[in-house]
């Protein structure tokens, strides 16, 4: 039995699982994310420093602008209604919406549909927890990144954020993939073993809450949390005022079946992981955005299509409260898709006419504005 033991121990350090480095933050590491130095370069103090916030390059700058007020508010909700495969279903039209919020129906005022250049950041969970060098779990973080990298367009913005203690953005928002190809170059051996989720999303999220146009954040993360600032309930509130739809792909699936199977994973492991896959699974929800626990590699290719129809395609709706209250408070809001003439569930079929399964995915809530004297 103790040799068994000892094996199962080498075996979970070896591939950076379940066991992480047990020396802690070394003190003279001044990175978060590992940055070799090419020769000739200049020191660290004299390179450019990495901008500290996320910002659209062509922005508008409104500095200068008039400032007036409105009392008439707007809710818009962007809406992806998907099949049973991820397949966006298009031609639904307007009358078929049904929104509630706090369970009264609104009046639909605005509504259109289209495909639009997506900005995304990617936020990459990469510390010695889980990511270090040349395990299973390095090798399927860079392949996620690397793939949902190569298949985004021309014209679509995207930010490179790696997180460990803190967050460190790698590169810039901009149409320039070789920069955000070049930052991945960074991720290669991790400094800390800290993995803090919560942080790296809210500090995200608050940056791009005034972006316009369709916006998302990539997770892709094991969902762990270890020591950040914020409680599980606070990033939950951040998260749904700012209301950046969060796509999460949840990491290490088949690894973790794999040593729970064979007795290597304890009662305590398991169930940090099953908290962390349902972690991942509410930022999406509540956001908007949708959760991936793959398996196997051959399932990134139909993530990503995923998440690329559910942002390119969407039915933009627009509603004015019936509660005209400026109390603050968190509301909540349903899309459904209606006959209008019973307002029973709407029934959508396939090309042969069968019945087709569907799911809403719509933002699950927002914060009313408070008054201000």
């Amino acid at each position: 039995m103790r040799k068994r033991a000892f094996l199962s121990v080498a075996a979970l350090a070896a591939l950076g699982f379940l066991l992480p480095a047990q020396d802690g933050p070394k003190k003279d590491v001044g990175e978060t994310v590992a940055k070799p130095r090419k020769k000739g370069a200049p020191a660290e103090a004299e390179q450019p420093k990495i901008p500290s916030k996320l910002t659209r390059k062509d922005k508008l700058d409104v500095s200068e602008q008039p400032d007036f007020k409105v009392d008439a508010s707007v809710v818009n909700v962007d809406v992806a209604v998907l099949d049973n495969k991820g397949r966006f279903i298009p031609n639904i039209p307007r009358g078929n919406f049904r929104i509630l919020e706090d369970n009264v129906p609104q009046q639909v005022s605005n509504f259109g549909t289209g495909e639009a250049p997506m900005t995304v950041c990617m936020v990459i969970e990469f510390s010695n927890l889980f990511q270090q060098y040349y395990t299973e779990s390095w090798y399927q973080t860079l392949q996620a990144s690397y793939g949902f990298l190569q298949t985004l367009k021309k014209d679509d913005y995207v930010a490179i954020v790696a997180y460990d203690m803190r967050p460190e953005i790698l590169s810039d928002f901009s149409t320039d993939k070789s920069k955000a190809q070049e930052a991945m170059q960074r991720l290669r051996i991790a400094a800390f073993s800290e993995s803090n989720l919560y942080d790296a999303l809210t500090e995200t999220a608050d940056r791009m809450k005034d972006l316009e146009g369709r916006k998302a954040i990539v997770l892709i993360a094991s969902g762990r949390d270890t020591f950040s600032k914020l409680t599980f309930d606070k990033t939950r509130k951040i998260l749904q005022n700012d209301a950046v739809p969060i796509y999460a792909i949840g990491l290490m699936q088949a690894l973790r079946e794999y040593y729970d199977a064979r007795g290597y994973m304890g009662p305590i492991a398991r169930l940090d992981f099953l908290q962390a896959d349902n972690q991942m699974r509410t930022f999406a929800k509540e956001t908007g955005g949708q959760s991936f626990f793959p398996r196997f590699y051959g399932e990134f290719p139909s993530i990503y299509r995923a998440i690329h129809e559910a942002l390119r395609n969407q039915y933009s709706l627009g509603y004015s409260p019936s509660n005209t209250a400026k109390d603050g408070k968190y509301r909540k809001i349903k899309v459904e898709l209606v006959n209008p003439a019973n307002n029973d569930p709407l029934r959508i079929t396939d090309e042969k006419g069968k019945p087709l399964k569907y799911s809403i995915v719509a933002k699950a809530g927002y914060t009313a504005p408070s008054e201000v004297e």
